[in-house]
């Protein structure tokens, strides 16, 4: 046979020097498959025959170079800016972080390739001024774009299912916040504070449901707006006293006049490590003795802590600027030294997982109406990246979410 009839007519181009060694590391997967499909048109597959599967199109080579240069930034950075797809995100971010032994170079990249990303990092502490940015920069997104997919309770945490996963997403928020009222010990006759209020869900529940006094704090304009309205109309807004305050003003205010409880749902996550003590000092200063507060915080395994602290991730980088992630060790550790006993704490992070897989198939199916508030492609890719990132974090326990019941000694 002529050999000018079984060659291309086109040269296949070789794939550069810095994607061989990303296929090389991709092919010592151990659980689950990924078939690639590369841009020269050849075909991988990679690991082994058991679940998780998943596939991606890779339409430019960077799409491999960049997560060996800046780990997990690389692999977010590529997806949104379109060098790569799939069409099963959460399974293949599963997939990934179930082998992150076999790829630690992929999740952490170089270190030289994560320099400018550490050194943004840091500019993003949680200083009092540093604090209101970062909080502006995510929860200032618009009232309206997080009401088209949030549950109508307006609560952007963990729901707690506490094993029914087949009820409601907004009966499951709704069990969530009366756990930590519960956990707290708020009664009708209790002042509670609550350190982070978000759109004000939990501080109704407490004063419309239990008849506690609450004063609530965030650094959200728009959510403080969207919270006060809602008190109003649903005739609690004479117990509810909703403020924008930093937390760090608050022993200066209420000190001499401390709370009966206090709760505080996943806002200990953007504190920042450097003000752990600080918090910490500020619900001691805040609580009442042998009162409790129920904090609830996303975690990260305490095996994953020390390498965490050491970098930053995309989360970090593209959606909460300053925050960090505590271990359950380093977060009751501190709680103790400060003068709280660590009574209970309530893991679920299989809720969360749940949680974010429902908001995930809610911001798609109102994709159009997203665009229409005038977001764009990047920023339709970065949340779809974002949200399932953290539900195979906590598919996979490398993140969790516990409820801490903590008693001032």
């Amino acid at each position: 046979m002529n050999p000018s009839l079984i060659r291309p007519s086109a040269p296949i181009a070789a794939p550069p020097l810095g994607a061989m060694p990303v296929l090389k590391l991709l092919r010592r997967l151990r659980h689950g498959t990924l078939q690639l499909a590369l841009p020269d048109g050849r075909f991988e597959c990679c690991g082994s025959a058991d679940e998780p599967s998943a596939s991606v199109r890779v339409h430019q080579w960077n799409a491999l170079v960049r997560p060996l240069r800046h780990g997990d930034i690389g692999l977010a950075e590529g997806y949104i800016a379109g060098e790569w797809d799939s069409d099963a995100l959460t399974p293949l971010l599963r997939l990934l972080l179930r082998n992150r032994q076999a790829i630690e170079p992929l999740v952490y990249g170089s270190w030289w390739g994560g320099l400018l990303h550490r050194l943004r990092h840091a500019l993003n502490r949680n200083t009092r001024r540093g604090s209101a940015r970062n909080i502006h920069a995510h929860y200032d997104l618009g009232n309206e774009f997080y009401a088209l997919w949030l549950d109508e309770t307006m609560s952007y945490s963990s729901a707690w299912f506490d094993g029914d996963f087949s009820q409601p997403l907004a009966q499951a928020q709704a069990a969530k916040a009366g756990r930590a009222l519960r956990e707290a010990g708020v009664t009708p006759s209790s002042r509670l504070l609550e350190v982070g209020c978000g759109w004000g869900g939990l501080a109704e529940v407490a004063a419309s449901e239990f008849g506690a006094q609450v004063v609530g704090v965030t650094l959200s304009a728009e959510q403080l707006a969207w919270a006060q309205q809602r008190v109003l109309e649903r005739g609690s807004a004479d117990r509810s006293d909703l403020q924008l305050l930093d937390y760090r003003d608050l022993p200066a205010r209420y000190a001499s006049q401390p709370f009966d409880a206090i709760v505080s749902i996943e806002m200990f996550e953007a504190v920042g490590q450097a003000y752990w003590e600080d918090y910490f000092c500020m619900l001691r200063q805040c609580l009442k003795p042998g009162g409790r507060a129920c904090i609830q915080s996303i975690t990260i395994r305490e095996d994953l802590f020390e390498r965490y602290l050491r970098s930053t991730d995309f989360i970090q980088q593209y959606i909460f600027p300053g925050g960090l992630l505590p271990s359950v060790g380093r977060f009751e550790a501190l709680a103790r030294r400060v003068g709280f006993v660590v009574e209970r704490r309530l893991h679920f992070g299989a809720d969360y997982a749940e949680t974010l897989r429902r908001w995930r198939e809610a911001f798609d199916q109102q994709e159009p109406s997203v665009r229409a508030l005038g977001f764009d492609e990047r920023f339709m890719r970065t949340w779809r990246f974002y949200l399932s990132c953290c539900e195979a974090a906590f598919a996979e326990s490398n993140t969790d979410v516990v409820q801490f019941t903590l008693r001032r000694d």
